[in-house]
């Protein structure tokens, strides 16, 4: 089982970095519990691919290392994703990654668990969560966790943050387990709903009502 982290932070160290690895540290076993042996993971580090995600705009195709990178993205069991906080949300290169994913292969996310997560340097950004991050994985079609991890400057050591890190991860891990275990190979393959939309003509000829017969 494989997991993937891929983090948009630009120092070095990051905090962004960092709360992806603990992030991973605490999904990865459980993922394959009660297995002894954790959840492969794997981070991408996307200021190392800034260049070759701008070019992908330009040339329409990525280079080897970034293209290694959507590969290892769209193989994933479950993704962690975390980004620092820039005017009130996420970065431009966290965006484009996911822009330049979408591009080369639009159904690399279709269905998968995904964790949201972001750092920043006071707790009034934590809706980055909800007004950016959640609808953007939701319009690339992924499985977003219900617990999404904010940290901000003054989390770090705290203990709320412990705690929410371990939630976040337990249902990235349940939703892994899920998607990748023997019911899931019974499971039938999931329907885009909008493949089966009803023409809105054939749905009010469907409710109208037959009038009185003709007199005999």
């Amino acid at each position: 089982m494989k997991l993937v982290v891929v983090s948009a932070g630009l120092s070095v160290p990051s905090s962004t970095r960092l709360l992806g690895d603990r992030l991973a540290a605490a999904a990865a076993p459980a993922a394959t519990a009660p297995e002894p042996a954790p959840a492969d993971v794997r981070v991408i580090e996307l200021r190392d691919l800034a260049v070759e995600i701008a070019h992908t705009f330009t040339n329409g195709f990525p280079a080897p290392a970034l293209a290694d990178a959507f590969a290892e993205v769209a193989a994933a069991d479950g993704l962690i994703v975390v980004t620092p906080v820039f005017s009130a949300s996420y970065s431009g290169l966290f965006k484009s990654f996911f822009d330049a994913l979408s591009v080369t292969d639009e159904d690399a996310l279709t269905g998968k668990p995904v964790l949201i997560a972001a750092t920043g340097g006071t707790a009034r950004h934590s809706l980055v969560l909800e007004h950016a991050l959640r609808p953007l994985f939701a319009y690339l079609k992924a499985v977003v966790v219900p617990t999404g991890v904010y940290a901000a400057s003054e989390d770090w050591g705290a203990e709320g943050l412990d705690a929410r890190i371990g939630r976040a991860a337990s249902e990235l891990a349940a939703l892994m387990a899920g998607l990748s275990g023997p019911s899931a190979a019974r499971r039938p393959p999931r329907r885009d709903s909008f493949e089966e939309v009803t023409p809105f003509e054939q749905r009010l000829a469907a409710l109208s009502v037959p009038g009185p017969s003709p007199a005999s």
